[in-house]
């Protein structure tokens, strides 16, 4: 076998191995506010920092939910909003259970963004 056929089937080979990992990796479906309130099962509402309090604060902040196939809240990532702000609402998010969404009938991931305002 020649050096060149050789590379050829190394390449063929990471190919096909490439493709049955994407064909692995499960759905992820997004779905707006308005479905992922409606699914929550348990909503945990952010508490007002004292030291926002103090300074007066007040803003809305979102944040982007990773729900997994479970229904559990497996990430939320900062998007936008005061970083004081958006320390309380990740946290209340994280303690957020919803009912599982599904894609094809199968229980799948979901990403939500979410958005809290604070006003005192």
């Amino acid at each position: 076998m020649t050096r060149t056929n050789k590379g050829i089937i190394t390449l063929v080979a990471v190919l096909a191995l490439s493709g049955m990992t994407m064909a692995a990796q499960e759905t992820v479906v997004h779905v707006s506010q308005s479905e992922a309130v409606k699914a929550a099962k348990e909503k945990v509402q952010p508490e007002y920092p004292a030291m926002a309090k103090q300074l007066h604060l007040e803003g809305t902040v979102q944040v982007e939910a990773h729900i997994g196939s479970n229904g559990t809240v497996d990430e939320v990532k900062p998007l936008t909003g005061n970083a004081v702000l958006m320390n309380a609402a990740v946290s209340a998010l994280k303690k957020w259970k919803f009912a599982p969404f599904t894609a094809d009938g199968k229980p799948t991931k979901a990403v939500a963004d979410m958005s809290f305002s604070f006003k005192l």
